[in-house]
């Protein structure tokens, strides 16, 4: 059977079309038409903006996946579309279409949980299942969700721990407006992290800062629980730049931008991975994920790689490959696959076209 599947969650408008039997699924088409240059100007996604753009690119977009994947409407068996969580303006686009198209295509329709998405991000390459054995602990990581999600297993969630404000896609965003780096604010903290390879004294020294400590907080990194907490992090950053930034030269100031940036990442990355290792030795879980659009982060990956290998015996670490890291149409499918595959009544879903809602805060469920 072939799946034809929808993401408009945010700001892009993606569809892509997988071969699906018991046996596993292979991906035929992938298509994404991102709006981060028509957002960049404002900071952020602005939802209307984002849903007219939905509007304008999701049948050419469906149209490509289906040329691309070589089949027409007629081999189409299941649609699946996003529906929640998200910009409920953006989702409605994506479901509105998923509905028409189930409707006039006689075929039926599941709506796939964001999140469950990205998770589902980690099997689209069917190598990488060998590697993924229950229970999981996957650490979830965008711009809307900071989570660990504990798998005994498909389609079976709990989640043990979570952000209490911000979550970390959020956080880099919104460091990277303070430290005026422009958006998205993720790749671009990560670059500049990425070539800060000179020590801090020898830096602090060339920026006129030798006698200040430019060290950040991690927060609750040392409590009992699973939860995060980046409200006050973000904070932090604006605090230390306001003071530290205060009379000195343009010159002076981008290296001082620079090595906030990487004093934040390395903040972030310290607490999500400490918080991560301490849960799934909890656990005793058999394969770490990563999941979410800051799953691309490679200094996060880089680190809850290695502490995998050095900490966790016969215990997995996958990472799913940065293409499918963040909103894509491939993941939704690699879900639905999943939850077809489960499902005993496959009669429910066929008349969705009818009853699928959106749901900016929906919750992750299990099957």
């Amino acid at each position: 059977m072939f799946i034809l599947s929808l993401e408009t969650s945010c700001d892009e408008t993606a569809a892509a079309v997988l071969e699906s039997t018991a046996a596993g699924f292979s991906l035929l088409s992938d298509v994404v038409s991102s709006q981060v240059a028509l957002h960049a100007k404002w900071g952020g996604v602005v939802p209307n903006l984002a849903a007219r753009e939905h509007l304008k690119n999701m049948l050419p977009v469906v149209e490509q996946a289906l040329r691309e994947a070589s089949v027409n409407q007629s081999d189409i068996s299941l649609i699946a579309v996003t529906n929640g969580p998200g910009l409920i303006p953006a989702l409605l686009v994506g479901v509105g279409a998923a509905k028409t198209l189930s409707y006039l295509w006689q075929v039926p329709l599941i709506g796939i949980h964001h999140i469950e998405g990205h998770i589902y991000a980690n099997f689209i390459h069917q190598t990488k299942t060998e590697e993924i054995t229950f229970p999981i602990l996957c650490l979830v990581v965008s711009g809307g969700h900071t989570q660990l999600v504990l798998m005994k297993k498909h389609l079976d969630y709990e989640i043990v721990g979570e952000t209490l404000d911000d979550a970390a896609g959020e956080a880099f965003d919104k460091v990277a407006r303070i430290l005026d780096l422009g958006y998205p604010g993720g790749p671009a903290i990560s670059a500049i992290a990425e070539e800060f390879r000179i020590s801090n004294l020898e830096f602090r020294i060339k920026s006129g800062l030798e006698n200040s400590k430019l060290s950040l907080p991690r927060p609750m990194i040392n409590s009992k629980d699973f939860n995060f907490s980046f409200s006050g992090l973000k904070t932090a950053v604006l605090y230390k730049f306001r003071s530290l930034s205060k009379n000195l030269p343009s010159d002076k100031k981008e290296l001082l931008v620079t090595e906030l940036a990487a004093e934040f990442q390395a903040a972030t990355v310290e607490v999500l991975t400490k918080k991560t290792m301490a849960a799934a030795k909890k656990y005793g879980v058999k394969t770490v994920m990563l999941a979410g659009g800051v799953s691309a982060n490679m200094e996060l990956r880089k680190c809850l790689a290695a502490k995998v290998a050095a900490e966790l015996e016969n215990v997995n670490c996958v990472l799913p490959d940065i293409k499918y890291s963040g909103d894509n149409a491939a993941m939704i499918g690699a879900a639905a696959h999943f939850r077809y595959h489960a499902t005993q009544d496959k009669n429910s879903w066929q008349d969705n076209w009818k009853n699928l809602e959106t749901d900016a805060n929906l919750k992750l469920k299990n099957q």
